[in-house]
């Protein structure tokens, strides 16, 4: 399963990377988040419990956020939950006028018989793309938004 969503920001990407760098933040910031909890920390790295709801359907995972805010970019390895092995990747690239941010995931599913069909079909459009879309469009607009972070 590969699935991508990006989105065109007016903002400066060192806004839009501090939104998206601080994923303990997001349950105040971004509103289908339920919560995000730091488990270990260590540098640039974070181990972290998120969970999130896709409508009304709660969802729930623990991830390894790797930051460089040199490029900027993070990488997110999913380590444990349903979408356990997916490899997350969010590039945010300044262009002339903007930001282009994109976040690309990658998995393969090792379920006997259904797995593929089930990340094709279900997980990765249903669940894990509309979630990144919601994240970034919340995104989008806290960073296009006059006023201080978290205030929006």
């Amino acid at each position: 399963m590969q699935t991508s969503n990006s989105l065109w920001m007016r903002a400066p990407a060192e806004r839009i990377y501090a939104l998206a760098a601080e994923v303990e933040r997001w349950p105040e910031l971004l509103p289908h988040y339920r919560w995000v909890t730091v488990l270990e920390r260590d540098g640039n790295r974070k181990l972290v419990e998120m969970a999130a709801r896709r409508d009304w359907i709660p969802v729930r995972w623990q991830g390894l956020q790797e930051l460089d805010g040199r490029i900027p970019r993070s990488r997110f390895r999913h380590v444990r939950g349903g979408t356990k092995s997916m490899e997350v990747q969010r590039r945010v690239e300044r262009k002339e006028g903007g930001t282009l941010v994109t976040i690309h995931r990658a998995r393969d599913l090792r379920w006997p018989r259904i797995g593929q069909w089930a990340a094709e079909m279900v997980i990765g459009p249903q669940f894990v793309a509309h979630i990144a879309g919601k994240t970034l469009r919340h995104i989008k607009q806290l960073a296009e938004s006059p006023l201080p972070l978290g205030e929006g």
